[in-house]
């Protein structure tokens, strides 16, 4: 598991945390994720992050969808399972489009879903560390990567400069994990390779 360092900043106005996210990306720190208990506007443009692919990822899964029900439809009715309904031809498409657009609708729903959970580490039974409990009610925190280039003094000095309240170096599991938390706070606080 990546353990790693972060000078993490909380925030108590979003007035305040916009130009601070500027500010810091300006000044060459890197930005690990600013948490927030609501969606900001332009918040994504401020901290320079691309725009999503999950909408190309959605029309993959769609076309997959509907290759998928044509193809077998396709199958079942005239190779497999052909049935004379009513004098009507075997590759009958206009009847089969109901059922191609629902399995469209389907695999691109289900597929988005799931990417979306991947991409944001979203599944049952995983832990993540939280950097500020507080982020899902009323604080909003900014978290900065600690690397070989990071005064960490300087770091935290810039925050507070910049309006955060409460500025904490700590450290961070920020992969994915499976475990409970008490036995992964008592594993940081023992374990000597990762202490500050």
């Amino acid at each position: 598991m990546a353990i790693k360092k972060f000078v993490v900043g909380s925030f108590y106005d979003e007035q305040v945390l916009f130009p601070a996210v500027k500010a810091v990306r300006k000044s060459g720190y890197k930005i690990h994720d600013v948490y927030t208990p609501f969606p900001i506007h332009g918040l994504d443009t401020a901290m320079g992050l691309r725009d999503t692919s999950l909408h190309t990822a959605g029309f993959i899964y769609g076309i997959t969808g509907t290759s998928v029900a044509f193809s077998f439809i396709t199958w079942a009715f005239t190779t497999d399972w052909p049935l004379n309904v009513g004098g009507k031809p075997f590759f009958s498409l206009p009847a089969w489009i109901p059922i191609m657009f629902e399995l469209t609708v389907l695999f691109a729903a289900v597929g988005m879903v799931l990417t979306f959970c991947y991409l944001c580490q979203l599944a049952p039974f995983v832990k993540k560390d939280h950097f500020n409990l507080r982020a899902t009610d009323d604080t909003f925190v900014m978290a900065i990567e600690v690397t070989d280039r990071t005064n960490v003094a300087e770091a935290q000095s810039f925050l507070t400069s910049l309006g955060a309240q409460d500025v904490v170096l700590t450290e961070k599991e920020t992969g994915w994990w499976i475990g409970r938390y008490d036995k992964r706070q008592q594993l940081l606080s023992t374990d000597p390779q990762t202490a500050l």
